[in-house]
């Protein structure tokens, strides 16, 4: 024991002994092509597509149901159904209360709760292996039966006009709301929250109409994975449970129209703020654009994190903003691209001037080798440890079903974004992150805010709500 431990401080005397150069970051080690585990695929008779993966290095088992119901598909009189109806789906079926649902869960280590996005309503969940059977049966009987209880409708509508008051004070709500109705135009994507006098509409039968129409198996994808049964067993576990489930006549779904990107200055008055909320963005790609991989490299190098260009500039050299980066956000129809920050009254010209110069940059000016090739090594290394855990891989799996991806798209991933070039950059840029023809949106208070942004151009200017 004494010689090994001497061994070890030899070998750490060693070590201390040679020069590090601190000023540089570690080398990163080659990062490996993702390989998608064996997944078997198959459709039920009623349209129901379902997807196994084997995962045994734990006794757990992972679920997501999605289904194309999400917010766009809400009634233009009624945003916020979608959201409202995936909230429910735990809260109570034909057979069992909240309570019991809870309790049922609770005594299989497990949990299931519902969420709605732009395009889709997900269920997901997850047990201990051994309780399959009884996740899959909790599952088909919220996804099917809900029962919307009176009173689990009630509460759900009083919180989330709660909820609804405190995002209303948020000047980044109101920033985000005015992007999205700027830049998806009279399309549901334009539409980022209820209303008050939304919430109000909503009632049982409103949501059992939703659901009836859009949760239909044909409209589902299930995915299942981690220590499952045998095959034949798992696929005869949801037969049973999801076999008998009527297909549904899906209405069509909402065109994909949208203006086209022209420059616009939004001024959205909040008298008293002491500070601006700056979001510059535009209609951009979906993820089976082939210009999704540079674009996604070029948002990451513009504001991707602490080593951006954005932050770099803007909050450490600048000092303008504790916050600044980039997003984008890829949905099934069409995407946004935007730049955000929140700068203080006094330095609104200044850092409105340097968030267009940043857009500006990615544009005229080149990506050095090491800024791409740091840029790729974070986008794959998070990639690749997303995809480690189940619930991780579930969720990019279904994704990639909803967003209407084929199964190569998450084993291509890292290899196409090494494969993006300065070039393709510049491109993309010039296409996605002009701003010459984007939306520029301030939340602030216009009588401190608004003749500094008039040197930007024509100003509309309309009152927070």
């Amino acid at each position: 024991m004494l010689k090994t431990t001497l061994a070890v401080f030899a070998a750490a005397a060693a070590l201390g002994a040679q020069a590090i150069d601190r000023t540089k970051a570690p080398a990163t080690p080659p990062i490996p092509d993702y390989k998608l585990p064996a997944t078997f695929e198959t459709k039920l008779p009623n349209g129901l597509t379902v997807v196994l993966l084997e995962d045994n290095r734990f006794p757990l088992v992972t679920v997501r149901l999605g289904f194309l119901a999400g917010a766009k598909f809400d009634p233009k009189e009624t945003p916020g159904l979608s959201e409202t109806t995936a909230a429910l789906l735990t809260q109570g079926t034909g057979t069992r209360t909240a309570r019991q649902i809870a309790e049922e869960l609770a005594s299989i280590g497990g949990a299931l709760n519902g969420g709605a996005g732009p395009d889709s309503i997900t269920i997901s969940g997850s047990a201990l292996a051994e309780h399959a059977p009884k996740l899959l049966e909790i599952l088909a009987d919220v996804t099917r039966n809900p029962a919307f209880p009176e009173e689990e409708v009630k509460l759900r509508i009083a919180n989330r006009n709660q909820e609804l008051q405190a995002q209303r004070s948020e000047p980044a709500f109101l920033a985000e709301e005015k992007l999205a109705s700027v830049v998806f135009g009279s399309h549901p994507y334009s539409r980022i929250a209820p209303t008050p006098e939304s919430l109000a509409r909503i009632d049982r039968k409103a949501l059992a109409g939703f659901h009836a129409t859009w949760l239909v198996p044909n409209n589902g994808y299930l995915v299942l994975l981690g220590k499952l049964p045998p095959r034949a067993e798992t696929l005869r576990l949801i037969n049973e449970r999801f076999g008998s489930w009527k297909q549904g006549q899906l209405p069509p779904a909402p065109k994909p129209e949208f203006p086209a990107p022209s420059k616009v200055i939004a001024l959205v008055d909040r008298p008293g703020s002491v500070q601006a909320d700056i979001h510059v963005g535009r209609l951009a790609v979906t993820r089976a654009n082939p210009d999704y991989f540079p674009l996604m490299v070029a948002n990451n190098i513009l504001g991707g994190g602490a080593s951006s260009r954005m932050f770099s500039n803007i909050r450490e050299k600048q000092g303008f903003a504790y916050d600044a980066h980039s997003e984008l956000d890829a949905r099934r129809e069409a995407g946004i691209a935007k730049a955000v920050t929140q700068v203080r009254n006094e330095v609104i010209e200044p850092a409105t001037r340097a968030v267009l110069d940043e857009l500006n940059g990615m544009i005229k000016g080149t990506v050095a080798p090491a800024e791409l090739t740091r840029t790729k090594n974070f986008i794959s290394g998070i990639y690749l440890l997303r995809l480690e855990s189940q619930d991780g891989l579930a969720q990019q799996l279904i994704t990639t079903k909803l967003m209407g991806l084929p199964n190569s798209f998450l084993e291509q991933y890292t290899a196409r974004v090494r494969a993006v070039q300065p070039e393709q950059i510049q491109n993309v840029a010039g296409r996605y992150l002009n701003p010459e023809n984007a939306a520029v949106v301030v939340v602030g208070d216009a009588s401190k805010i608004a003749k500094p942004l008039e040197k930007f151009g024509k100003v509309e200017v309309t009152k927070a709500q």
